[in-house]
């Protein structure tokens, strides 16, 4: 019989709150019944597997980060909807990074198709309706600006800029400037 309080949702919840202290890497369905205070096995009640909360985990961090840049980029558009976009998405990175180690976990075709990870892409083609790319131009910028962004917020995370000159704020700023710029170069003239 399943733990009264216990569901999948709070469960999901939970394993975000410990990948954001321990690591998304250290998230275990063992580490979460810890947490709770229960055997191991009650928590396969509202779980499949460790695999099962890891996904539960991705989408919740997914769908948690979607409403974080959709909330930054309302009413703005062209290089100041870049600007938010960038933004959110990284201090939620900064802010949550157990959380958004998970958002970069595969998913299965079908669950992602599903998933938060469709809004981010129709939010970032939105933004970039403010340069006027046509296709496939606007495709290349989607992935370029996702690789940019998760490229730099990813050796963020790991320190890697803290041993140089200038700062990686100074850099932040300077790379949004830069993109800003060469998509307002592509768009019809």
């Amino acid at each position: 019989m399943p733990r009264a309080g216990l569901n999948a949702e709070r469960l999901a919840r939970a394993g975000a709150e410990l990948a954001d202290e321990a690591g998304f890497d250290k998230v275990t369905v063992p580490a979460l019944a810890r947490r709770f205070g229960v055997a191991t096995a009650s928590l396969y009640a509202h779980i499949r597997s460790s695999h099962d909360l890891k996904v539960r985990i991705a989408l919740f961090a997914l769908e948690e980060l979607a409403d974080r840049v959709a909330d930054a980029v309302a009413g703005r558009a062209g290089r100041d909807a870049l600007l938010a976009f960038a933004g959110a998405y990284r201090a939620y990175a900064k802010e949550h990074p157990g959380r958004y180690a998970a958002t970069r976990l595969p998913l299965d075709a079908e669950t992602a198709a599903a998933s938060a990870g469709v809004r981010h892409a129709r939010m970032t083609r939105a933004i970039l309706r403010g340069y006027e790319l046509g296709e496939p131009e606007q495709t290349h910028a989607v992935r370029m600006l996702g690789g940019m962004f998760h490229g730099f917020v990813s050796l963020e995370l790991a320190d890697g800029f803290s041993h140089s000159a200038p700062g990686a704020e100074e850099s932040w700023t300077w790379i949004l400037g830069f993109l800003d710029a060469q998509l307002s170069e592509r768009a019809p003239h």
